[in-house]
């Protein structure tokens, strides 16, 4: 491609997609454009049509990732990255953060409360029952957070203060599998958007507030340099482990120690409506000078991808010859 396209994927979204094109294309860069997405049934051998796309929505629409991932085969960099976006959940982010040394609040994964469809009793043989209620308690401690091991928007999360309380919850929960955290008695809390792993932007932000107030106005920063050197170091380390492009870190600060709370949102919220002017225009302006920046690198994502070696022609002569033997061998065998 000589002329350089970066394409949005969005859905119910109005003003950070549209923010994103009209910064990039009034950027004026030689031979870069942004536009929205279009696509309609997709080829297995889809020409590239586009140098970057940022996905908004594909953790959403099975179709929209699975068009995500074929584009990536093709040379297109996806932001964020959809074949460890699919692989990837809070509970390994937890397990793996706490080996980088960033704090981390005790967390235990726990089995479905109800059976996931298509299955029985007999498919958790490997399950002991009953649980290890107590051990698992005492480990996590109270109070805790009961939530997705999967997920985002803070759907289904429950605040508990007692076994009681925790089973209370847990029963309703379905075929949901769930994690149990400490709630950390926090005194300062912050989003961090982090971009191209590079740029981080300190927000203060209150869980505890309506939806609409939580982005905390005026945005105070934290309460000391030290901290917000260890905030942005930790964020920084998180995305750069994760290989996210494009991700929110969330940090609950407690006696001076950011815990990091929640760091798997690949498509964090960018709404002006939300998160306020401030924060909004510095997304806007973060993503579109990556986009462009990546857009104008020859970085080809297929690279990564362990097969990509053989799409090169980079097989080994034993498995080349081996390759064109059964090829022929093919070529040979009679028909019907």
């Amino acid at each position: 491609m000589s002329a350089k396209k970066i394409g949005i994927v969005f859905g119910m979204e109005n003003t950070f997609p549209p923010a994103v094109v009209e910064k990039i294309n009034s950027m004026n860069v030689d031979g870069v454009t942004a536009e929205f997405v279009k696509m309609g049934g997709i080829r297995m051998d889809e020409p590239q049509k586009y140098a970057v796309i940022i996905d908004r929505i594909s953790q959403d629409i099975q179709f929209y990732r699975a068009y995500l991932k074929n584009v990536a085969l093709q040379g297109t960099i996806v932001v964020n990255n959809p074949f460890w976006w699919t692989a990837d959940d809070k509970f390994f982010n937890y397990a793996l953060a706490s080996k980088l040394g960033v704090a981390i609040p005790p967390t235990v994964l726990l089995p479905h409360n109800k059976h996931p469809e298509g299955t029985t009793d007999q498919s958790m043989r490997n399950l002991m029952f009953p649980l290890n209620w107590e051990e698992l308690f005492e480990y996590v401690g109270f109070p805790a957070f009961l939530k997705p091991y999967s997920g985002g928007g803070w759907k289904h999360v429950y605040k508990v203060h007692s076994p009681e309380e925790f089973f209370h919850h847990y029963n309703q929960t379905g075929d949901l599998c769930m994690t149990l955290q400490h709630g950390v008695e926090f005194d300062e809390y912050f989003r961090c958007y982090v971009v191209g792993q590079e740029k981080v932007h300190i927000m203060k932000y209150d869980p505890r507030a309506p939806f609409h107030e939580r982005y905390v106005k005026g945005n105070p920063p934290p309460s000391s340099a030290a901290l917000k050197e260890r905030v942005e170091k930790d964020a920084l380390t998180l995305c750069r482990a994760l290989g996210y492009d494009l991700n929110t870190v969330e940090f609950a600060v407690e006696d001076g120690v950011p815990y990091a709370i929640d760091f798997m949102n690949p498509a964090p919220d960018a709404e002006v409506t939300s998160v306020g002017r401030e924060n909004f225009e510095w997304i806007v302006n973060a993503v579109a000078e990556m986009a462009v920046k990546m857009a104008l690198s020859a970085e080809n994502p297929a690279r990564e991808l362990r097969w990509a070696g053989f799409l090169a022609g980079g097989q080994s002569t034993a498995g080349s010859a081996k390759a064109s033997a059964r090829r022929k061998s093919k070529a040979q065998a009679p028909v019907g």
